[in-house]
């Protein structure tokens, strides 16, 4: 198909809401509708819910829900409600669950000719004047559950929008400005009178949502400030949540009645098997959260050591003390691959320790001789003798740059170290998480599984770290100044042009870029004429990149 293949996302930190909220020394919070998810609140977060009376007694009436056997019956008493609240100047609030059902509304409303406005979080710029005006009388305004959340709807409408307006209109004299004000006030005084009379602000619902909370909202949404108010749910059993947990039950109440097409079922056995439904959804959403927050509270844990070894890396004056630790683990794994603890001569593998010690370390020693000139060795003071050449080649390196240009390159090569190694493993334990639940069919517990691998593997991360550390600083070349001046003037006398290469900054992967200029781009392929230089050869530059890396970029 000619579709480039791309690399694949790398996630460089992750954490979930559950365990960032919890990095705070307190937590609090206030909403409206935060009694339904009390238990939520108090198992993970160990917060007490705790109810505060409304400042003026609710006036609203929230109405039995209306079920129907199907969509179309549902929509066709939806619309005639709204039809009639619409004719006696009763503003109405019609809620639904998705921008798709708000537009459905929308083309039935059409349909039939009735005014309304729509907020689907699609019009933002028109949001706030749609919102203001939605308790004006015979308003018909259509809401989704996050469109308008947060604002009063004002029954008579919002006179001081309209008011600070005019207050900004110079065209009009400060008289004629006071006239216009105390006009508008007085048409909403009578607005207001008029919607209160009507019974306030009237919400239709299309749908119930899978949770009671989003409901709550809705229905608040009238009613407030002691206003009068009142709420009604038109329901069909098509709808998912009925369909899933519901229809069954309320389908053989409707048999039972022998109820005929267009005909609801208003109950309040109906209302409550279905706010059973919602408390089954809301159990199963609960366990789900809670469940991902038990997985990742084991990554959790790894994330405040790497992060808290991380700070520690920044913040220290000096880094010997750590390095000099890891150096030591290191050769001590090497050293007992090779000599066990506790064992006879007969046992080690000294020839293979000096192999893997000069190639992989460029720590040579001649560890037979030794022991062949000794009297009696023990394998604890060969282990002493490995760790002493590992430090005198490391100090040797650190005594010709200064420690104080040494100290730099350290922090630096501990932090890559730290992050590379880190972002493999948040990919190692996605991996790993996707497919431990096949465990339980080995009659394991995935959990434990997770937990133990988990484990083992972030203990591989911290070996691997002290690996890469080590093996960079005793196998790094480290040139003095006195030896670059001498290699500097050596190319000039020969004729050759010391390359101008400079490196970035490390980027957001970790990695550092060669950066050239200009001069040194064209000095470099022009260094060897009729020579083709391979992608994957080192660059004529000197820079100790592949050509394909460095100056190959710009061919």
């Amino acid at each position: 198909e000619g579709v480039e293949i791309q690399a694949e996302n790398q996630t460089l930190a992750s954490i979930t809401f559950q365990n960032y909220f919890r990095l705070y020394g307190k937590l609090s919070g206030m909403t409206g509708t935060a009694d339904t998810e009390a238990y939520e609140f108090q198992e993970i977060y160990g917060l007490e819910t705790v109810i505060i009376p409304p400042n003026r007694p609710s006036r609203r009436d929230d109405q039995l829900d209306r079920v129907y056997k199907t969509t179309r019956e549902k929509y066709e008493a939806a619309i005639a409600d709204i039809r009639e609240c619409h004719e006696r100047g009763q503003p109405v609030l019609v809620g639904t669950t998705s921008i798709e059902n708000s537009e459905i509304i929308d083309g039935l409303l059409n349909q039939v000719g009735l005014p309304h406005q729509v907020l689907n979080a699609k019009q933002h710029a028109r949001e706030a004047d749609i919102v203001a005006q939605a308790g004006r009388p015979g308003m018909v305004t259509i809401a989704t559950n996050m469109a308008g959340r947060g604002t009063d709807i004002v029954l008579g409408g919002n006179v001081e929008k309209a008011v600070t307006a005019l207050e900004a209109d110079e065209s009009l004299t400060p008289e004629q400005r006071a006239a216009k004000v105390e006009e508008l006030r007085a048409q909403w005084k009578i607005d207001h009178e008029k919607v209160t009379a009507l019974g306030g602000l009237r919400i239709i619902a299309t749908e119930r949502h899978e949770s009671r909370r989003i409901d709550n909202q809705l229905r608040g949404r009238s009613g407030r400030q002691g206003d009068p108010g009142s709420s009604r749910f038109y329901l069909s059993l098509d709808d998912q949540l009925m369909r899933i947990f519901a229809g069954d039950r309320v389908k053989a109440i409707m048999d039972k009645l022998k109820m005929p097409d267009g005909e609801a079922i208003e109950a309040g056995i109906v209302t409550r098997s279905i706010e059973s439904a919602q408390r089954k959804v809301e159990a199963r959403n609960f366990d789900i959260r809670k469940q991902l927050l038990e997985y990742d509270d084991v990554a959790n844990d790894q994330r405040k050591v790497i992060y808290q070894q991380r700070n520690e890396i920044l913040d220290a004056p000096e880094l010997a003390t750590l390095i000099a630790a890891m150096r030591d683990d290191c050769m001590s794994d090497l050293v007992r691959q090779y000599v066990p603890a506790e064992s006879v001569e007969e046992q080690w593998d000294l020839p293979s320790l000096e192999k893997a010690l000069a190639s992989d370390w460029q720590v040579p020693m001649a560890l037979q001789q030794e022991v062949a000139g000794a009297e009696a060795i023990t394998d604890d003071e060969i282990l002493e003798k490995v760790q002493q050449a590992a430090r005198e080649s490391f100090e040797t390196k650190v005594a010709l740059v200064g420690n104080e240009n040494f100290a730099p390159f350290q922090r630096a090569v501990l932090l890559q170290s730290f992050d590379t190694n880190w972002r493999d493993h948040l990919s190692a334990l996605d991996y790993l998480r996707q497919g431990i639940h096949l465990r339980g069919y080995a009659q394991k517990q995935p959990k434990q599984e997770y937990k133990r691998e988990a484990f083992e593997m972030f203990r591989q991360l911290i070996d691997q770290v002290k690996n890469e550390v080590t093996r960079v600083m005793l196998t790094v070349q480290v040139q003095s100044n006195a030896e670059l001046d001498q290699a500097t003037h050596a190319m000039e006398e020969r004729g050759e042009k010391v390359s101008n290469v400079t490196y970035s900054s490390p980027t957001e992967t970790g990695e550092v870029e060669v950066v050239v200029d200009a001069e040194t781009a064209k000095a470099a392929q022009q260094a060897m004429p009729g020579v083709r230089v391979g992608r994957n050869d080192p660059c004529p530059c000197g820079s100790g990149k592949k050509y394909k890396q460095c100056h190959g970029k710009l061919s």
